[in-house]
């Protein structure tokens, strides 16, 4: 069975690891999971009380909730 996902954030987390800086994927669309591919920009210019699905080829589509 398949579940929906909902991700809030529009940016990595730095994590430290030693004296080198990780970046973790918050915002579910990176390819690199758990690491940050850069994908979160695609979200930048979202409406903060939209919701928007995303498919495979990073494209977007807004929701009606």
């Amino acid at each position: 069975m398949g579940r929906i996902v909902l991700h809030k954030e529009k940016g990595p987390m730095e994590v430290k690891v030693g004296t080198e800086s990780k970046w973790m994927c918050m915002c579910g669309l990176s390819k690199k999971k758990p690491f940050c591919d850069g994908s979160h920009k695609k979200t930048l210019d979202e409406a903060e009380n939209a919701v928007y699905k995303y498919d495979d080829a990073l494209n977007r589509k807004k929701v009606d909730q």
